[in-house]
């Protein structure tokens, strides 16, 4: 098992791997510490998808054009989920109100399934797995990958995370300094247009000159590109037909 420290400070997005299954023992440990994950008001709204399937994971390929989903070993779905307590709300003939449609509810979701994410990624990569998130699951097509996972109405995908022996090690992404993550009491914005500017270039000449593919994208123009592009997405009303038609 790695340390905590390396566990969280060496982790890095791995899209190859082996064809090496995991164990049944580490698969439990990485069950567990979702299971553990801390949940708002321990209401534990999330649901994960264990995906083995090859036939599936070719299908959620097909859908998302993510490699690393038809090539690891076990694909993860985090799932927001309000329609368990409203399983047991109905059996015991609780009124239920509806929290899903309110953004509050969206968001309460949403970070639930994301926090377990994190438990998986941490219980994985200190086992010496290599992990994967992939945002694609939920944006490329949510309605056919939902649907394929048979998901019942509230609940909506947050995101995937391909588990797997990893065949590959890229280099460590430079991220943002800690100046411009960690602000003391208060946010501020001295010198953060400097730092920003400095860790622009970073990225430029991580990307011109890592092992493997190389770029020209720097950090800034790469985003909100990617952010103009997302716009498309229409996630609103894919969230809305799964039954979480936010109206406060």
């Amino acid at each position: 098992m790695k340390t905590v420290k390396d566990t969280l400070l060496q982790r890095r997005s791995i899209r190859r791997y082996e064809r090496e299954p995991i164990s049944e023992e580490t698969m439990n440990l990485i069950y567990e510490a979702i299971r553990n994950t801390p949940t708002s008001y321990n209401g534990q709204q999330f649901s994960v998808i264990d995906v083995t399937d090859q036939e599936m994971k070719e299908k959620i390929y097909e859908l998302t054009s993510q490699k690393q989903i038809k090539t690891c070993n076990h694909f993860l779905v985090f799932c927001a989920d309000f329609h368990k307590i409203k399983v047991i709300a109905e059996e015991k003939n609780i009124e239920f109100p509806e929290f899903q449609k309110t953004l509050d509810g969206v968001i309460v979701g949403t970070v639930d399934a994301a926090l377990a994410m994190m438990s998986a990624v941490v219980a994985a990569e200190s086992a010496g797995l290599g992990t994967c998130c992939i945002g694609y699951t939920r944006t490329a097509a949510p309605e056919e990958v939902s649907r394929l996972l048979n998901l019942p109405q509230d609940t909506y995908i947050v995101c995937g995370l391909a588990i797997g022996v990893p065949r590959e090690m890229p280099d460590l992404k430079p991220k943002q300094p800690i100046g411009l993550v960690i602000h003391s009491n208060t946010y501020s914005e001295d010198g953060i247009k400097q730092a920003l500017i400095d860790y622009d270039k970073e990225i430029e000449h991580y990307n011109a000159t890592r092992a493997g593919d190389k770029t020209t994208n720097d950090w800034a123009a790469h985003m909100v590109n990617y952010y103009r592009m997302a716009m498309s997405y229409n996630m609103l009303d894919a969230v809305r037909r799964r039954g979480f038609d936010v109206i406060s």
